[in-house]
């Protein structure tokens, strides 16, 4: 039997060739939707977008010179994160079924009154209060840990605690004892502390 001549394509080749052009789009397709993914991922990284400085809550106006702590900017070497979520989780746990839920005006006769609940009671700000003290006693950065002010799924005001870890903003809230991200709230954020100026107010951006 002679040799093949290796010059003349065979049919395999052949219907690789055909195929070659449909391969090449339908890898340009995968390629270009993975580098999409990508895009949208890191556009969508889930901490909250900060603006410009405003005003402090009308609350909170004294609160760096009540709890010079709560306005703490020194940044501690912290714990490992699988350390801090355990201590998060208990104490955000701890405080929500210690301390009992009454509204400022019942408690202290005025709208907005920002005060650790020494009587066992407070409302949501009185709530994050406390577990930004209890957190920052148990070695937690205080940077990490920022009170904001919200509009809730009902659009009335409400106040929470946000602790900030490698994977976002989690959400330490005293009507629920489940943490969770800022975006599965559903709340509107509409203040923050400045992470590097806590004594500071920043604008929650909405883009």
């Amino acid at each position: 039997m002679g040799k093949a001549d290796m010059t003349k394509p065979t049919s395999a080749q052949k219907k690789l060739s055909e195929r070659l052009p449909v391969y090449l789009s339908l890898a340009c397709i995968i390629c270009s939707y993975l580098v999409s993914a990508a895009s949208l991922q890191a556009s969508e990284l889930p901490w909250i977008k900060l603006d410009r400085e405003v005003q402090a809550p009308s609350g909170a106006k004294s609160l760096c010179k009540d709890y010079s702590w709560a306005c703490a900017n020194t940044r501690t070497s912290g714990l490992p994160e699988a350390q801090e979520k355990q201590i998060v989780k208990a104490i955000n746990l701890r405080v929500n079924r210690r301390i009992r839920a009454v509204s400022d005006q019942n408690q202290y006769g005025t709208k907005e009154y920002w005060t650790l609940p020494m009587q066992g009671s407070g409302d949501c700000e009185d709530f994050a209060l406390q577990k930004k003290f209890e957190l920052m006693q148990n070695g937690l950065d205080p940077t990490k840990l920022l009170i904001a002010t919200v509009l809730d799924t009902n659009r009335s005001g409400h106040a929470v605690l946000v602790y900030r870890s490698s994977e976002g903003d989690l959400i330490l809230d005293n009507v629920t004892n489940r943490i969770k991200s800022w975006k599965e709230t559903r709340y509107l954020f509409l203040r923050i502390q400045d992470p590097n100026h806590p004594d500071r107010w920043v604008q929650v951006s909405s883009g």
